[in-house]
């Protein structure tokens, strides 16, 4: 599969970092964001790559090269094969595209050039052929949702609606942002094959060729949380260089086993009022999203597993609970913090309540202290259970959290020296134990 990455930017956010170089050439590590980026597409197989370059792109011409020169950082050849399309004026993100369809017969990677990322594209390239559609984008929740392009799609991932930074968002809306890295069908570039395009005219490439696919079945969403961020500011250029430092950008790479912090939702994330039925219930506790923020900067997934038995018992509705987690994640975002995903039991194994689903009154292996939903996301995102945590109010989470093989933290004000109930630890407050096990427990474990 031939690779596009798309290096014409003139990058004026960090034009204060570095102002007579591209920005995919601004270093991390002494080596520039696009040598990184060959480095990883080359580990996995990926050798040949097409440059669209622009502003001051000699410099990335002259470094690169056809892919056979040495890099200045590392002393050996790139190891690729390397092509260049030059934009003599600004096609926008995609015009260069159109410039290149007779070298894009089939389906290609599309990826920004000023993107640090680590991601197991194998993964990825077996979602987009198994979905059959024409475009997948890599979507991912970031720290600033609210001036981010929104993704909204549904459960099998199928993009129903793109809302651009300039389109309004919805109140509440789920954490879930274009990355960057796309898989794109040759036939998205035949649509407006009867407009004869002017080779200088500019072409967005999310407004004018991805956003009208939305809602037409053709484009899916592939969710993961491996590493992909844009250093498009000075405050993200610091946050990566420190993340490379750490290893937290290779790590996250899903080859890798994964750290989790399971988080329960009632009482944990948000103020337990019983049975959550109305969303206007739906309330952060105080310190949450601090306590998750620092969760997200550790390198460890957050993963809500949360029992909803108000489905079952026909008390809300599928959509309803998609809402309230919407605003879940959209009162978190706002603060700078997110979740990885949220998995929830539907089932509840009790008959007699008016309104109820007869197919969901079911015995499962999901519904806490069954360790369902914590062994699927180990499924999922490939999770060493042994090295993650368990985080609940109640017997039944901590329950889940040893059956899946989980350290476990209980969250409560009792005093547990005569119960049977022997949690790793216990802390008043997920930010207590956020604290806690971020000073003492993240590498002893």
């Amino acid at each position: 599969m031939k690779t596009v990455i798309m290096a014409g930017g003139r990058g004026t956010r960090i034009s204060c970092i570095a102002c007579d170089i591209p920005k995919p050439m601004i270093k991390i590590e002494n080596k520039p964001v696009l040598e990184h980026e060959i480095e990883c597409l080359r580990s996995q197989g990926f050798t040949e790559i097409i440059i669209t370059v622009g502003h001051l792109g000699n410099s990335i011409i002259e470094y690169f090269g056809d892919g056979s020169n040495i890099s200045p950082a590392t002393g050996h050849s790139f190891g690729v094969n390397i092509s260049y399309y030059i934009e003599r004026e600004p096609l926008g993100n995609a015009g260069a595209l159109y410039q290149l369809r007779d070298k894009l017969t089939e389906d290609f990677l599309l990826l920004n050039g000023d993107v640090l990322f680590d991601v197991d594209f194998k993964r990825f390239i077996n979602f987009h052929k198994a979905h059959g559609g024409l475009v997948t984008l890599f979507t991912h929740p970031n720290n600033h949702p609210y001036d981010s392009g929104i993704i909204i799609a549904d459960t099998n991932g199928n993009v129903e609606k793109w809302l651009t930074k300039e389109d309004q968002k919805p109140q509440w809306y789920r954490n879930r942002v274009n990355a960057g890295l796309h898989i794109i069908s040759p036939e998205v570039l035949k649509f407006d094959r009867e407009q004869k395009r002017s080779t200088t005219e500019k072409i967005d490439l999310d407004r004018q060729l991805l956003k009208p696919l939305a809602g037409t079945g053709k484009m899916f969403c592939y969710d993961s949380p491996e590493y992909v961020r844009d250093m498009g500011t000075p405050e993200r250029y610091k946050t990566v260089c420190e993340d490379f430092k750490a290893g937290r950008i290779r790590a996250k790479n899903l080859v890798n086993k994964q750290r989790a912090v399971f988080l329960d939702r009632d009482g944990v994330i948000n103020k337990y009022v019983g049975f959550l039925r109305d969303i206007d219930q739906f309330e952060l506790l105080f310190g949450v999203a601090e306590a998750i923020r620092k969760i997200n900067a550790s390198g460890y997934l957050a993963i809500i597993v949360t029992n909803q038995p108000v489905i079952a018992r026909g008390e809300v509705t599928f959509d309803e609970l998609e809402e309230i987690h919407n605003k879940m994640e959209t009162l978190l975002g706002i603060e700078g913090a997110y979740v990885d995903a949220v998995y929830y039991c539907p089932h509840h194994p009790d008959s007699g309540y008016k309104g109820e689903r007869p197919k969901l009154k079911i015995k499962c292996k999901c519904r806490k202290p069954e360790a369902g939903m914590l062994l699927k996301a180990a499924e999922d995102f490939d999770i060493d259970l042994s090295k993650s945590w368990m985080v609940g109010d109640s017997e039944s989470d901590i329950k889940a959290g040893m059956a899946a093989g989980c350290n476990t933290a209980l969250l409560t004000e009792k005093n547990l020296e005569q119960s049977v109930l022997k949690p790793t630890c216990t802390k008043q407050s997920l930010l207590d134990f956020v604290d806690w096990f971020m000073e003492y427990a993240a590498d002893k474990i």
